[in-house]
C-alpha cells in the first residue's frame, strides 16, 4: 500500500470523526434548542442508524474478517437514513438560506454523502481487506480502531477492573450486530410498510 494511500485512508478516517460523530451531535442539541422538529427527529434517526458504525469498530477491534464490510454498509445506511424521509425533506425545504440550522443541516447532508462515497472507493482499491482484514496490507484500516482500543481498554480496567481484550471486542460486536439486524427487520417488516417515507416528526405539531 503506497504512502498516498495510507494518508487518504487517514484523513477518510478523520473525517469521519467530524461528519459522522462530531457535527451530528453539534447539530442535535443545535435542533432542541432551536425546537426545531424536522432536524430533530432527522438526527434521532440517524443515531439509531448509526449504531451500526460503532458496532463495527468494536468487530474491527475484534480483528473480525468483514468487519471492513459493515463498516462500509453503516456509513451508507447513515447517507440514506438522512435523505430517506419525504416529510423531513419538504419541510427542510421550506426554510431560505438564511435559516442556519436548517443550512447547516443540509451542507452536512451532503458532506456525509461524499464521506461515505469517498470511504467506499478507498475500501474497494483495498478490496481484499472486505474478506481478510487481518492481513499485513490491510492494518492502516486497524489503525484507528486500535487507538478506540487502547482507550477502552482503560476505561474497561477503570470502571470494572477486568481486562478488556479482542475477542470479548469481537463477541460483543457480533452480538451487538445480531440485534441491530433483528431489530432492522422489525422495522422493515412493521414500520415502513406502515409508514413508508414519512419519518411522522409533525404528529405532535409542527415546529
Amino acid at each position: 500500500m503506497n504512502v498516498f494511500n495510507q494518508l487518504s485512508i487517514w484523513l477518510s478516517f478523520q473525517l469521519s470523526i467530524i461528519f459522522l460523530i462530531g457535527i451530528p451531535v453539534t447539530l442535535f442539541f443545535w435542533s432542541i434548542k432551536k425546537r426545531n422538529k424536522a432536524v430533530n427527529k432527522l438526527l434521532s434517526i440517524y443515531w439509531k442508524i448509526s449504531l451500526l458504525f460503532f458496532i463495527s469498530l468494536l468487530l474491527l477491534i475484534g480483528n473480525y474478517n468483514y468487519a471492513l464490510v459493515i463498516t462500509n454498509i453503516s456509513t451508507l445506511l447513515m447517507t440514506i437514513s438522512v435523505w430517506f424521509w419525504n416529510d423531513i425533506n419538504d419541510e427542510l425545504k421550506e426554510y431560505n438560506f438564511s435559516y442556519s440550522l436548517t443550512t447547516m443541516t443540509k451542507v452536512w447532508r451532503w458532506s456525509l454523502t461524499f464521506i461515505s462515497l469517498n470511504f467506499l472507493n478507498q475500501s474497494l482499491q483495498n478490496f481484499s481487506c472486505f474478506s481478510f482484514i487481518n492481513s499485513t496490507k490491510c492494518e492502516i484500516w486497524l489503525q484507528p480502531s486500535s487507538n478506540l482500543y487502547i482507550i477502552i481498554k482503560n476505561l474497561f480496567n477503570f470502571f470494572f477492573g477486568a481486562n478488556f481484550t479482542q475477542p470479548i471486542a469481537k463477541f460483543l460486536g457480533l452480538f451487538s450486530l445480531l440485534i441491530y439486524i433483528l431489530g432492522l427487520i422489525q422495522w422493515s417488516i412493521i414500520k415502513l410498510p406502515k409508514n413508508g417515507r414519512n419519518s411522522c416528526f409533525a404528529e405532535n405539531g409542527r415546529n
